[in-house]
């Protein structure tokens, strides 16, 4: 029995794992996600398409491990502080959310189908909650987990996955099963909840924390990753003992070591089963959708999945601007959250157990959430310039003016905002010019004034009182400059001397020949004196520090010379320090005895 089990599992492995591959590629290169990739990967291996792999349903338990460590990460991302920040999003936002979502799309569902005013609800209720295994890792891709979107996005998102305790209850009162009427009243199971919270808390500080610590004092590498997983699978466990939705147990112990200086080990080990397992979930989703149910019906699968996103779209949008949100975001907001949500699955399967559905009405408004996930991808793409912010217009910015400044600094970034300063620190009057509207609108508000224009343009420039200036510091982003823009505003402005941030080493070979007094690598300097501190960290005498620094800097200056010689980059390589020419030095000291 066993070895037919081992056998089983390979046998599955190999096609589940190898369709995976190729369509999360594929999926990914088209930039539609890895969510989409698996659900088709697994609706094709699955028992109607290829039948390659089954027992989707023994699977399905496995996977939805996944979910839980889904919510542990993000709740290794909360710490409670911020949690309480986030509290009237998460509770205000979320609640109004879920409750007018739910209940305008179970009325869609009344109005175009015969269902009654129960089954309605039983299907209605979990369409408003949307895909956290989609959103949250489109959100963490782009950047943009951290921005007012991104965390309202989050609120909403942990609402929906901590009010699926209250739809399991409601899915309960509505039950026609004879033997859910003896099963667990929901103020009961509310208590429960609260209780296995409260527990998961005082764990947390007065368990986990000092295992934690035991460990790392240990520095046993792999029992982190064994403590990780049993912190995620026993905190799910006693919420699912109790009835509750298991993701909440895990989300808890994440919030309760996210203050914890092991949250990054933490992050580290569990995050590799967490994509696994979350592939697999979405695997199995694939496998159990009945292709044949949908095929019968695919008007009312496509409607009622348009539907669903433009009543989401619109009620989320609707409540983001309540709370404060510009159009343009909170129409984001809604798109990124308007397609249904792995939890509809789970909640589907608890109303086919009460009786309220039946098993083609699952799979259909399985389909239904499953195309709606697929429409995300597209429809953020689709809005892409309509949800762009419009950049800020440049009319009524005052434009460059002569005003006997000694200096002037083309460039307010990073880079410029030091120059400019400490010129202005010795006294040094500086005209400021920049082409960044928000930037310069920004430093206004510090007390700066920047002029708008292009000052790589000598019309610009003449017009800045470069005729009457002694420095003209070219501080912009980028390697625009080359040796003939600089010989042009150098013929234009000869009493002026020129100095130039360069962005690497290609930057400075373009201006060979240019008439400037310096080019400025913009991170050259900066990385010496790191250098510098490391080699003192680990001590490095201060005369050797001192002789390594001017070492380099004599190779660095030499090598850059016969690069703009020759044009090529790969030029004097000979003359880099590498590891081949550390060991050929320590074997010549070796010969020649130490250092007097």
């Amino acid at each position: 029995m066993e070895e037919h089990a081992q056998i089983a599992l390979l046998h599955d492995g190999v096609p589940l794992l190898g369709f995976a591959l190729v369509f999360v590629l594929l999926f990914r290169r088209l930039g539609l996600g890895a969510t989409l990739g698996y659900l088709v990967a697994g609706a094709i291996v699955g028992p109607q398409i290829l039948g390659l792999v089954g027992g989707a349903q023994s699977k399905m338990g496995i996977a939805e491990l996944g979910i839980a460590l889904l919510l542990f990460l993000v709740g290794l991302e909360l710490s409670p502080g911020r949690l309480w920040r986030m509290r009237r999003d998460i509770f205000g936002l979320g609640t109004l959310q879920v409750a007018l979502c739910g209940l305008a799309v179970s009325g869609v569902i009344l109005i175009g189908t015969s269902f009654s005013v129960e089954a309605a609800l039983a299907l209605g209720l979990p369409l408003a909650l949307s895909s956290t295994a989609q959103v949250l890792p489109m959100l963490q891709s782009a950047g943009r987990m951290r921005t007012p979107l991104g965390e309202r996005a989050f609120s909403i998102l942990l609402f929906q996955d901590l009010s699926i305790v209250p739809l399991i209850t409601i899915i309960a009162a509505m039950s026609r099963n004879p033997a859910h009427a003896a099963g667990t009243p929901g103020w009961l199971l509310a208590v429960y909840t609260l209780a296995a919270i409260a527990g998961l808390v005082l764990a947390g500080r007065y368990l986990l924390r000092p295992l934690f610590r035991l460990i790392g004092n240990l520095g046993e590498r792999e029992m982190f990753v064994f403590a990780g997983l049993f912190t995620v699978i026993a905190s799910a466990a006693i919420m699912d003992a109790l009835g509750v939705s298991p993701a909440l147990g895990a989300f808890v112990a994440g919030v309760m070591l996210a203050d914890s200086p092991y949250r990054h080990e933490l992050e580290a080990d569990v995050e590799p089963f967490r994509s696994i397992l979350l592939g697999l979930f979405f695997l199995a989703v694939g496998m159990t959708l009945n292709l044949h149910a949908i095929a019968e019906r695919p008007l009312f699968v496509a409607g009622m999945a348009a539907a669903l996103i433009v009543v989401k779209t619109g009620i989320i949008m609707g409540l983001a601007m309540l709370f404060g949100m510009k159009w343009r975001q909170a129409f984001a907001l809604g798109l990124l959250l308007s397609q249904g949500g792995e939890f509809g699955f789970v909640l589907f399967a608890e109303a086919q157990q009460a009786f309220l559905i039946e098993n083609e009405a699952a799979s259909v408004f399985g389909a239904i959430v499953t195309l709606s996930m697929a429409t995300t991808p597209f429809l953020m793409m689709a809005t892409a310039r309509l949800r762009a912010q419009p950049e800020p217009s440049a009319e009524g910015l005052e434009r460059p003016s002569s005003d006997g400044s000694n200096a002037i600094v083309i460039g307010y970034g990073r880079f410029g905002q030091t120059v400019a300063q400490m010129l202005i620190g010795q006294k040094i009057s500086v005209t400021l010019v920049d082409t960044d509207v928000a930037m310069i609108e920004t430093a206004g508000s510090f007390g700066m004034k920047v002029y708008y224009g292009d000052g790589t343009r000598v019309d610009i420039l003449r017009q800045a009182g470069a005729a009457e200036a002694e420095l003209l510091l070219f501080c912009q982003d980028g390697d625009k400059l080359d040796t003939e823009a600089l010989e042009a505003i150098h013929h234009a402005f000869p009493e002026a001397t020129i100095f130039v941030r360069a962005f690497d080493r290609r930057s400075v070979m373009k201006m060979k020949g240019a008439p400037i007094a310096g080019a400025v690598r913009e991170m050259y300097e900066s990385a010496i004196v790191m250098a510098r501190r490391a080699m003192d960290s680990v001590g490095v005498d201060g005369a050797e520090i001192d002789r390594t620094e001017a070492e380099y800097r004599r190779r660095d200056q030499e090598r850059l010379q016969v690069q703009k010689q020759t044009g090529d980059l790969r030029a004097a390589r000979g003359m880099m320090f590498t590891h081949a020419s550390a060991e050929a030095a320590a074997e010549a000291e070796d010969m020649e005895g130490p250092r007097p």
